[in-house]
């Protein structure tokens, strides 16, 4: 099991993955984030997790799956083809997937999928993270 927070910086509220299922580093990771009405950004009107939000974590999942070590740290480059289909409200399991699709000199581009409940929420074609220290 891997110790999140040993590779992330983020910590509480903006730690955005709650578990990681599976990881083959530096090919693909599936996690998962479990949606709470407590969190601080669930809030009227819509009352679920804002899109942003779940390619946050999405982004999050794909430096797990590419990070080298404890010394690495990852930020959100860019992002492309972003489709919004539906949120993921309090009690819902949002169920991640991040694929790398390249790595070149620290910039990580991969594409991505939330769903709950087998029903895809969020799909990101195009998630660009720049890995300094890899």
């Amino acid at each position: 099991m891997i110790d999140i927070q040993s590779v992330l910086p983020h910590r509480y509220p903006f730690l955005m993955i709650d578990r990681i299922i599976e990881v083959e580093q530096g090919k693909w990771a599936k996690g998962y984030k479990n949606v709470s009405h407590n969190e601080w950004f669930v809030a009227e009107p819509l009352y679920c997790m804002p899109g942003m939000m779940i390619v946050e974590a999405l982004a999050q999942l794909g430096a797990l799956a590419t990070m080298a070590g404890e010394n690495s740290l990852g930020f959100l480059s860019s992002l492309k083809g972003i489709e919004f289909l539906d949120g993921a409200r309090p009690g819902d399991k949002l169920d991640l997937y991040y694929e790398v699709v390249r790595n070149r000199r620290g910039f990580v581009v991969g594409k991505g999928e939330a769903t709950v409940s087998g029903r895809t929420i969020v799909k990101a074609e195009e998630i660009m993270i720049y890995i300094q220290g890899s």
